[in-house]
């Protein structure tokens, strides 16, 4: 009975963590997006970041800490490496404190983050646009 238990606690963290609009993944993943960054998470490490939470018996509230604390370290390295394009991680980042993947490619970043920066200003003239037309 424990053992269901934990596996559906353990799904309904992994959703928690995926799905809705303000996800904890998702927030990430727009962090990194500002600098040019792809931000991946491979299922496993999802699933690794959920049991932990299960097993620390913090459930949802402890998402974020778990989070907090494996990313801090690569979003400090990130702004100073211009190399790094994309960012996995991996179930091995979750357990073993083990390095996320990197990929380096300088121009797929500058791209991605020019791209980022234009579709901000785009979003933010709309917005002043319909504050005069509201």
């Amino acid at each position: 009975m424990d053992v269901e238990l934990s596996s559906h606690d353990t799904e309904s963290l992994k959703r928690i963590l995926t799905v809705p609009k303000n996800a904890l993944v998702k927030q990430y993943q727009k962090l990194f997006e500002m600098d040019g960054v792809e931000l991946s998470f491979r299922d496993d490490a999802v699933t690794a970041i959920a049991e932990k939470a299960v097993l620390r018996k913090t459930g949802a509230r402890g998402l974020r800490s778990i989070m907090e604390g494996m990313m801090m370290d690569i979003m400090y390295d990130i702004p100073s490496d211009e190399e790094i394009s994309d960012v996995e991680i991996t179930k091995e980042v979750v357990e073993e404190h083990a390095k996320p993947r990197l990929t380096m490619d300088a121009q797929k970043r500058r791209e991605r983050y020019e791209s980022f920066q234009s579709n901000n200003q785009d979003g933010l003239k709309e917005k002043k646009a319909s504050k005069k037309r509201g």
